[in-house]
């Protein structure tokens, strides 16, 4: 059977973490509740073998991803950018386009600036973007809940954490069911 084009399927998704870093934690009032769900994700893509990739913009200023996000994910690729869309760093889709994989599930901060700009050009770049609306944050919730709704009216599959891992996990009673299982508990 085919699926559906909304489902992430594992063999298909990468998890591109977007710009999670200590400075702007100061700013967003619900980053542990975010930080949780983005743990959730690394957790199952460790436990299912899917990809993962970082971005960090303007490292000097806002410092590095969150320790406790880098220290669940076993060799961390990050990339580092200083464009609001990392597409507009010289390597960032060749970066992508070497994990062979064309859905790419995005989570981070902030939603209506670099997550935007990034899944938009991702989309135009021949992507099908995945946002986690549960696992992406901004200062202001107003600007995070339009630019979901932007990103949806541009074509993206608004999902949640949940809904990701369930569609990599496939099937229950499985290995793969009982690797995840305790992750979403």
């Amino acid at each position: 059977m085919v699926r559906s084009e909304y489902v992430a399927t594992r063999e298909e998704s990468l998890l591109l973490i977007i710009d999670f870093q200590q400075a702007m934690l100061k700013a967003i009032d619900s980053w542990e509740k975010i930080a949780y769900k983005v743990r959730q994700l690394i957790r199952s893509s460790n436990a299912l073998g899917i990809p993962i990739l970082l971005t960090e913009q303007y490292k000097k200023g806002l410092g590095e991803t969150l320790p406790e996000l880098l220290q669940e994910i076993d060799s961390p690729q990050v990339f580092q950018k200083e464009h609001f869309s990392a597409c507009l760093e010289e390597n960032f889709i060749p970066t992508i386009q070497s994990f062979n994989h064309k859905k790419i599930v995005v989570v981070g901060m902030e939603t209506h600036v670099c997550v935007l700009q990034t899944c938009l050009d991702l989309m135009k770049s021949g992507f099908q973007v995945h946002l986690v609306a549960d696992a992406v944050a901004s200062r202001v919730n107003e600007n995070r809940d339009i630019a979901i709704d932007l990103l949806k009216q541009a074509g993206a599959v608004i999902s949640s954490t949940e809904i990701v891992i369930f569609q990599w996990a496939l099937r229950a009673n499985t290995d793969d069911f009982r690797k995840i299982l305790s992750i979403v508990k």
